[in-house]
């Protein structure tokens, strides 16, 4: 439900030209991928990356199915419901946006109707399936996570201050307290440190990508940091909150909870992280700077949150924690 992971999705159906409303009968195959295309699959798919290690890491092993499934399909019908929501809030901006004027609601595909009533079948049926297939806290956080990303960033944030990524991208670190939630019945310190690692990972994953799209966001009048700050400012940012994030990654060493494999390859894919950070700042300082060089540190940040969540969901099947004073 992050906002930082607002990547267009992957999915592309037969459309009308851009900006020009297709008044023509979808056939059934199209009507059902536009509606898939509202939910942004590829944010989805990235959340779920998130949700399913946490619930082994919290378990010490593999929760029972039932638990696994429902929170993996609440999970993904929160997230589908706030990237539908947040379609509908910013149908007038994706009009002018060369990266989202093939969104449903901009083609006509699905109208602002039907787009409505179903992200609301979907936040409906999310918190349903995790009450009742997880707990009703896990449901509780599935609608913070849908009320912050639809209100506090779409609504209110995203168009009015350069910051709207980092306090609006709080919505795409809830899975992993929702995950924790629906296994152990309760939120712990190490669910708050990996919510605070996906807060802290979120602008240096999505301000490279305002860099490349800059002109999409000034054309449609959106403070994207990228779009309103130098090259080298932005960079900046990035190389501190990448240093943030990998420093954070690592708090569940000293408090007891992280093994070998997940200590080694934070500090790996950390180091890489804050390197092509460091690569991407010095490139900014020169004159002849090209905002798409951004692209490798945005493709390289998905990389490194899939390995450390890889590596998380691995961790308590090889070997202890290296810590033991705090678990």
């Amino acid at each position: 439900m992050s906002s930082s992971l607002e990547s267009s999705s992957a999915a592309r159906v037969e459309t009308a030209p851009p900006g020009v409303v297709d008044r023509s009968k979808p056939s059934l195959s199209r009507k059902v991928r536009a509606y898939v295309e509202l939910t942004k699959p590829r944010v989805i798919e990235l959340l779920l990356v998130t949700t399913l290690p946490t619930m082994i890491f919290a378990q010490r092993g593999f929760p029972d199915v039932l638990t696994m499934a429902a929170t993996l399909v609440g999970g993904a019908l929160a997230a589908g419901a706030s990237g539908t929501f947040n379609c509908y809030i910013d149908r007038d901006i994706d009009r002018v946006m060369k990266r989202t004027e093939n969104r449903p609601l901009v083609t006509g595909e699905v109208t602002p109707r039907e787009a409505l009533v179903f992200a609301w079948v979907q936040t409906v049926v999310s918190i349903l399936v995790l009450g009742f297939g997880a707990n009703w806290l896990a449901a509780a956080l599935g609608v913070a996570a849908i009320f912050f990303y639809v209100v506090v960033y779409s609504l209110v944030l995203k168009r009015r201050t350069e910051q709207n990524i980092v306090w609006g991208g709080i919505a795409g670190c809830f899975p992993v307290l929702i995950a924790w939630a629906a296994v152990r019945g309760t939120v712990e310190w190490p669910a708050i440190v990996l919510f605070t690692v996906i807060f802290l990972w979120t602008p240096p994953h999505y301000w490279p990508l305002s860099m490349k799209y800059k002109r999409d966001y000034q054309e449609a009048d959106v403070p994207m940091l990228g779009a309103i700050a130098s090259a080298r400012h932005v960079s900046n940012q990035v190389v501190l909150y990448a240093w943030a994030t990998v420093v954070c990654s690592l708090l569940l060493v000293p408090m007891g909870w992280a093994g070998i494999v997940y200590t080694s390859v934070a500090l790996v894919v950390g180091g890489w992280f804050v390197w092509e950070s460091h690569v991407l700042h010095g490139q900014a300082r020169r004159e002849d700077f090209e905002d798409r060089k951004a692209m490798k540190v945005f493709h390289l940040s998905i990389t490194y949150l899939t390995l450390l969540f890889i590596a998380l969901a691995v961790d308590p099947f090889v070997g202890e924690p290296l810590m033991r004073f705090g678990a």
